[in-house]
């Protein structure tokens, strides 16, 4: 089982970069796929990246060039580096996991969550 909880969210302008963050606590953190989903009221919840055991990344072409994951399997961390950030990025991003070496698709393990306000 993986707790995970996210960190960093904040306010921020048009333009500017934020780091979130996401710690896991469990066992086998490196043989589970990762990646970041964004949530705004009214609207489905959105896959921005994700980061498989085997290091392959994808990303939603609303972010793609603009987000960065990574994940240190080290520190059981999996960091998402947001550039030129816009207003339609506010959200609530949810770092999210699943057993094995596929894709992201149904998350097994969900973080609390953390608010993205960028204004313009």
């Amino acid at each position: 089982q993986l707790h995970l909880v996210e960190s960093g969210g904040g306010l921020v302008h048009l333009g500017e970069s934020l780091g979130l963050s996401c710690a896991a606590s469990g066992p086998l953190f490196e043989r589970y796929v990762l990646g970041w989903y964004r949530q705004v009221p009214g609207n489905e919840r959105e896959l921005v990246a994700s980061i498989t055991t085997r290091f392959r990344i994808t990303y939603s072409d609303s972010v793609k060039g603009r987000f960065t994951i990574s994940r240190d399997n080290t520190k059981n961390t999996v960091p998402l580096q947001m550039n030129n950030l816009e207003p339609e990025d506010t959200a609530v991003y949810s770092c999210a996991a699943a057993f094995g070496d596929g894709e992201l698709i149904y998350p097994s393990y969900w973080g609390q969550g953390t608010q993205v306000t960028v204004s313009s």
